[in-house]
């Protein structure tokens, strides 16, 4: 940050009082401009046979790859309806948000990932204007080495033990880097 979106004058890095990190601070107004991460949130869409719904994206990063349905959370959102949008805007599919059972830390990019269970509500889908396509897959038959995030891969894993082991519950991981 070089400016200050509350006055327009100059920005600089400093420790403000009372805080221990160093912060964009507006030399004119003091206003203190915090970098938090984003939050990126969406869900593993289960279609009542059992099998998952993946999108192949269509946009950077990792275009051409698969994924869940996931992406940035709006202000004014929940989580849930945030994931349930996501799932409209990229695979034209209407779900029910279950359970939040993954959270994946993705310090090196500045966000947080949040993976609810979901069910689709109807065999309605298709691809969204981010997605080139969107299918429904067996756990066997998902193109592994095509997924486009590390985020997605654990939760796509954690849902397929948790779903094998009749088990329930919130799994956390961090990842330092994105996927190449």
């Amino acid at each position: 940050m070089k400016f200050c979106s509350d006055c327009g004058q100059r920005v600089v890095q400093e420790v403000p009082r009372g805080d221990s990190l160093p912060r964009d601070v507006c030399e004119s107004c003091g206003a203190i401009h915090y970098q938090n991460p984003k939050m990126v949130v969406g869900c593993v869409p289960e279609h009542e046979d059992g099998r998952i719904l993946l999108c192949k994206r269509a946009i950077e990063p990792r275009l051409g790859f698969w994924t869940v349905p996931a992406g940035f959370m709006e202000n004014g959102e929940t989580l849930e309806a945030a994931a349930a949008r996501e799932t409209r805007e990229e695979a034209l599919a209407t779900v029910a948000i279950l359970d939040l059972f993954a959270v994946v830390n993705v310090t090196g990019a500045r966000q947080v990932h949040l993976f609810f269970r979901a069910r689709l509500t109807g065999d309605d889908f298709g691809a969204g204007d981010e997605s080139l396509e969107a299918a429904l897959y067996r756990e066997q038959d998902i193109p592994w080495e095509e997924i486009a995030f590390r985020s997605g891969e654990f939760a796509l894993r954690r849902f397929f033990d948790d779903r094998k082991n009749s088990r329930t519950g919130v799994h956390i991981t961090e990842v330092r880097r994105v996927k190449p």
